[in-house]
């Protein structure tokens, strides 16, 4: 049977009552309810409070378990998750013994992981074990509490509105086994008949690699993508609360943007790069090498059918998207760097050594720039390495903004011509600016409170205004 496998991020989690009118039963009924696989988020802030707060920084169970000296304040964190869910529950059921049931899933799952921490306290007494040694298991175990219970909650309310629905729990809670991540999701979905039953199935999975410790919080849309590779999909969708649209509506206006409708995985990845998700880079190649399309839709707009990512080729060149984000240049600037090899892999190797997300690089003879996504904090960290390997460099760094013109293929636009008049018309001047040879996006450098501007000017100037057509022939 050809069927989708869809994700619902935690903010649409919040509206999952409304969604289940609209998005998951609609107007179907008997077996077209079926062929349909969703992937839940944790309902929204959950994982905040069971890990840290993504933003702030604010500790959650995690956090003060980890770095708690007395061992208890993580008690009073467990419990602020517990009442947290529960409220988010009862905002979507309606049923008081579906309700009675969540109130107990959260009890049970809330308890067991509270007696697990305890135990494993008091087995880090001995000298003979470490907390530090089990920090990635802890953070692993508590961030599966979120999706298990927005995952089984969604099965009640469906159950009750007729859904033949199912609780599919990939978090292995429990579970005395160990399996790899392929392992875990084909066992659970082995006995799952898509003709006549919809899976709800937890964003998270326990495995031996470890989501964590190398996606963090971008681990549902890994586990998403590897469901619909896994089982052949024929479309895997991303339900978020907006279209994938040529700018910010909120900066340049509503009636100035356009939805995309269509663009292709090397788009997703500038735009991943340029901190605007469509969905995380590692599970878009998943789902491109099982030539997967992946289609990104507004949940609140199920009618609307959003923006198709795959891998067709374009015959029309046009600038697709205007974006952008803050970022700091930090310039290493070396006399002796002229004709000496080294220097690069000695810088990368300290950013990768602080977890530096580059973003963007340019050098010349004797300077090497990179346009990185961190805080001051770390910056310094890095500018103390990079001062003890090179005593004589002048190492410096400053907060600066990149807008980014993004298209499957701009050649012939002339963009970077035209986006430097567009901004110098708006009274903007740019520090810097570059294109490659694959003719996929443009990059302006600004000064902060330039960029909001520069958006504004970009996309009036170069979106929908024009287009060559390619010829595939040449």
């Amino acid at each position: 049977m050809a069927h989708t496998v869809e994700k619902i991020g935690g903010t649409s989690m919040d509206r999952i009552d409304e969604l289940r009118d609209t998005l998951i039963i609609g107007d179907r009924s008997g077996a077209a309810l079926y062929g349909r696989v969703f992937v839940v988020s944790a309902f929204s802030g959950i994982t905040n409070l069971l890990l840290e707060h993504k933003k702030t920084g604010e500790p959650g169970a995690f956090a003060a378990f980890t770095s708690e000296a007395d061992g208890h304040g993580w008690h009073g964190r467990l419990d602020d998750v517990a009442q947290a869910m529960i409220v988010a529950h009862r905002r979507v059921l309606d049923n008081p013994a579906d309700i009675e049931r969540a109130d107990a899933f959260v009890h049970d799952r809330i308890s067991g992981a509270r007696n697990c921490l305890t135990d494993l306290r008091r087995l880090c007494e001995y000298s003979h074990f470490r907390l530090t040694e089990n920090m990635s298991q802890t953070r692993e175990l508590l961030s599966g509490l979120g999706e298990a219970h927005s995952a089984f909650v969604t099965t009640l309310m469906l159950q009750r509105a007729g859904v033949n629905a199912r609780f599919v729990d990939l978090s292995g809670w429990r579970d005395a086994g160990e399996a790899c991540l392929d392992e875990r999701i084909k066992t659970a979905m082995a006995t799952v008949d898509l003709t006549s039953e919809m899976p709800i199935v937890t964003g998270y999975a326990q495995c031996a690699e470890g989501l964590m410790s190398e996606f963090d919080r971008g681990y549902s849309e890994v586990t998403f993508s590897r469901i619909a590779a896994l089982t052949s999909a024929r479309e895997a969708i991303i339900h978020k609360e907006f279209h994938l649209s040529s700018a910010d509506p909120n900066l340049v206006g509503a009636q100035n943007v356009h939805k995309l409708g269509r663009t292709n995985y090397d788009v997703a990845d500038q735009l991943s790069n340029l901190g605007m998700e469509a969905i995380h880079p590692k599970a878009a190649k998943t789902l491109r090498r099982a030539e997967v399309p992946l289609r990104v839709a507004n949940a609140f707009e199920p009618e609307n059918p959003g923006t198709l990512i795959d891998e067709q080729p374009v015959e029309t060149a046009a600038v697709e998207i205007v974006t952008g984000l803050d970022l700091y240049a930090l310039e290493v600037f070396e006399q002796d760097m002229v004709g000496v090899k080294g220097y690069d892999a000695t810088i990368l190797d300290v950013l990768t050594r602080h977890k530096v997300r580059i973003v963007s690089k340019v050098s010349n003879a004797n300077t090497i720039t990179h346009y990185v996504d961190t805080s001051m904090k770390v910056l310094r960290r890095v500018e103390k390495d990079l001062t003890a390997l090179y005593a004589s460099a002048e190492i410096s760094f400053r907060a600066i903004a990149m807008a980014s013109v993004v298209g499957r293929d701009l050649k012939g636009l002339s963009v970077l011509t035209r986006g430097l008049q567009a901004m110098a018309e708006a009274g903007l001047e740019s520090i810097g600016a570059s294109q490659g040879p694959r003719n996929v996006d443009v990059q302006f450098i600004l000064e902060r409170d330039a960029l909001k501007p520069a958006i504004v000017a970009l996309h009036g100037a170069l979106v929908g205004n024009a287009k060559v057509k390619l010829s595939r022939a040449a």
